[in-house]
């Protein structure tokens, strides 16, 4: 069993699932958090720097998040521009899926960086520059959204046998009772081949 498998498990009886904010004063996970486990040692010059979609014009910096002192998945800070790539995921462009998070608005600053992430479609292109200079494209496969609390834990974080890319924000309607949106949105991506149009 690998350590991503384990962890799954784990969070699967735990049953830490996605119950984020994305426009509220304070800034809530966007996904479940792992209960244990380490940070991917990355390969030197792995870590993505860079996100760019030009089908929705998303340009924006990548920040490393890891846990939070509640142990639940760390989120940019609310009205940040820039989107957060999971560490406890692989980099992009490796094995696995990479897990990129960014927020969908904020009551102070409005649209944030994957306001317009449900406009993705089947096919379009989005692209993750590394720390090396090199760039790594991916196609998206397909867009869901779920209610928080049936998040879809493995198709997320599960084993891969190729290099994906999971983009995660708010979306639904906002419940200004609990101060979050009611679902996730999340977009599945997978690397296209070198040399491959």
């Amino acid at each position: 069993m690998t350590v991503r498998s384990t962890l799954l498990a784990v969070m699967a009886v735990v049953g830490v699932l996605a119950s984020g904010a994305c426009t509220s004063a304070t800034a809530a996970p966007l996904g479940p958090a792992p209960v244990t486990g380490m940070a991917v040692a990355a390969p030197a010059g792995h870590e993505p720097v860079r996100l760019d979609i030009d089908a929705i014009g998303v340009h924006a910096d990548v920040l490393r998040l890891g846990l939070a002192p509640d142990r639940t998945v760390e989120v940019p800070p609310l009205g940040s521009p820039d989107v957060g790539w999971y560490s406890y995921s692989p980099p992009p462009g490796d094995q696995g899926p990479a897990v990129l998070l960014g927020h969908v608005d904020s009551a102070a600053t409005g649209p944030s960086v994957f306001h317009d992430l449900p406009r993705l479609r089947r096919g379009d292109e989005v692209a993750v520059r590394r720390a090396d200079g090199t760039s790594v494209r991916f196609r998206v496969d397909d867009m869901a959204r779920y209610p928080k609390a049936q998040f879809p834990t493995a198709a997320v974080y599960g084993d891969i046998d190729h290099a994906g890319l999971r983009l995660i924000t708010c979306g639904g309607t906002f419940d200004r009772a609990r101060h979050s949106y009611t679902d996730n949105v999340i977009v599945y991506a997978s690397a296209v081949p070198q040399g491959v149009g």
